[in-house]
């Protein structure tokens, strides 16, 4: 595979760098990010009205592809508006405070049943599930926010997503880019997907306690909890009774998502709809319930507290994912036919780039993989940039001889853990979002437990090739 770079490729890799330099300094990206989305649609169209144009347009894409996250993120902290300001979210949540009772309970307890859903239904409608109703009893038994955020973002979005067992839908991208069949890419990714996420989440369990013990980070109240109309308090408008009811109704009707997700094996977009259609309806039962007459008004005011957080957490978001976004098929529909002839998008044509321009033994080949895995992640996904790891770890294993299986499993890990969730900001929004915190905090946060499970992963992979 041999793609001439031009000098978009060299523009966008610029910024790139650019960017993760102001992440860094812990500086705000947008003034960055803009300026990359108007270059390159000057040099793209070659005229400067359109690389005004492309700006605009580049934040109507990136809005268009994340409204689906908003929507749920949205209509959840809705719910949980009304849920909190009644008192059936303390009443729901009651048994699990016997279970958790320290922070070391909360962050390895949410994190293993994190994985577990996500295996089955992936991340998102996991985030959902897990975040709204074990959220209170984690800061109550100790642990921050922040740090429940992590752990949903590093079991989920991290091992049960970069290993996809169940649904093999990573898999089966990389293992037909490598010419594999899928239990062999499966069954070599297990150890690295193992040695990844064992040594990120010991590492960040690590950091958390010792910034917990330093006092460093603090357990506040979260954002979420914040999330309540200042008008009557309606927390005793409903009998204890019918708390108890609606307590044990709202897990069940939950529960019975679950189920049908598993039995019309809906995931991804499906599973999320599923989650968020049936959290409006709990909105709409307890607002009638609670405000009867005036229920038609207030099931809006409750959806527009929703949307006002939904819209406040992905403000910023919204130019960086617009940069990030034209370096995959966001180039096309934003800007237009630009690109040289046969580019597969321009973090991909940089990957490949990459992967010409190394010598090739296990190791380097190896560390390649990571570094293309992970290159091709930076558009956010996690999944449009794997299939080319696959085929990378294809040409690899063919000039070394062995290790195709080991090095596409690799690739895929090292695509999923940058690009599906733990270190770009908009793809750790659900996670963010759900639990109050800054989604640029939570990136900085994963940021060194996930870097030294690539290096520590890349160098086993070596050696098990």
């Amino acid at each position: 595979m041999e793609i001439q770079l031009n000098a978009l490729h060299y523009v966008y890799l610029l910024f790139t760098l650019l960017i993760l330099g102001v992440m860094i300094r812990k500086r705000d990206t947008t003034l960055v990010c803009i300026l990359g989305v108007f270059i390159l649609g000057i040099i793209a169209t070659s005229s400067l009205s359109q690389g005004i144009i492309v700006v605009f347009n580049s934040f109507i894409y990136a809005i268009v592809e994340l409204m689906g996250t908003i929507l749920i993120i949205s209509v959840i902290v809705g719910m949980s508006t009304i849920l909190t300001k009644t008192g059936i979210n303390e009443m729901m949540i009651s048994p699990f405070t016997k279970l958790i009772k320290n922070p070391t309970l909360a962050y390895w307890t949410i994190g293993i049943l994190m994985m577990i859903i996500s295996w089955f239904f992936w991340p998102s409608p996991a985030v959902a599930l897990i975040g709204a109703v074990m959220l209170p009893v984690a800061v109550r038994a100790g642990l921050p926010a922040l740090g429940v955020a992590m752990t949903m973002n590093l079991f989920g979005h991290g091992i049960a997503l970069s290993g996809d067992f169940i649904i093999q839908g990573a898999p089966r991208l990389t293992a037909d880019a490598a010419g594999l069949p899928v239990g062999e890419v499966i069954s070599a990714s297990i150890p690295l997907v193992f040695v990844m996420g064992v040594v990120t989440t010991v590492i960040a369990f690590i950091i958390l306690k010792k910034d917990l013990k330093s006092g460093k980070l603090k357990v506040e109240e979260n954002k979420n909890e914040k999330q309540k109309l200042e008008e009557d308090d309606i927390k005793n408008s409903l009998n204890s009774k019918t708390k108890k009811i609606l307590s044990i109704l709202i897990p069940v009707l939950f529960t019975i998502d679950v189920a049908i997700m598993f039995v019309a094996k809906l995931q991804g977009g499906d599973a999320t709809a599923l989650i968020g259609g049936t959290a409006i309806f709990i909105l709409m039962l307890v607002s009638i319930l609670v405000h009867k007459g005036k229920a038609l008004e207030e099931i809006t005011k409750y959806l527009v507290t929703g949307f006002k957080f939904g819209f406040e957490i992905f403000g910023p978001v919204i130019p960086i994912a617009a940069f990030f976004y034209l370096g995959d098929d966001g180039f096309i529909k934003v800007i237009g036919e630009f690109l040289p002839k046969g580019s597969q998008g321009l973090v991909n044509d940089l990957g490949i780039a990459l992967a010409n321009a190394v010598p090739l033994n296990p190791g380097i080949g190896a560390a390649t993989l990571t570094t293309v895995g992970a290159i091709t992640g930076l558009d956010g996904s996690g999944f449009s940039g794997i299939s080319l790891a696959g085929s990378v770890a294809r040409l690899f294993g063919a000039a070394i001889g062995k290790g195709i299986g080991t090095l596409t499993a690799l690739g895929q890990i090292a695509g999923i853990w940058v690009g599906g969730g733990t270190l770009i900001p908009w793809a750790v929004i659900p996670a963010a979002a759900i639990c109050g915190v800054d989604p640029f905090e939570l990136t900085r946060r994963n940021f060194k437990p996930v870097v030294i499970g690539l290096v520590v992963t890349t160098i086993v992979a070596m050696f098990i090739m």
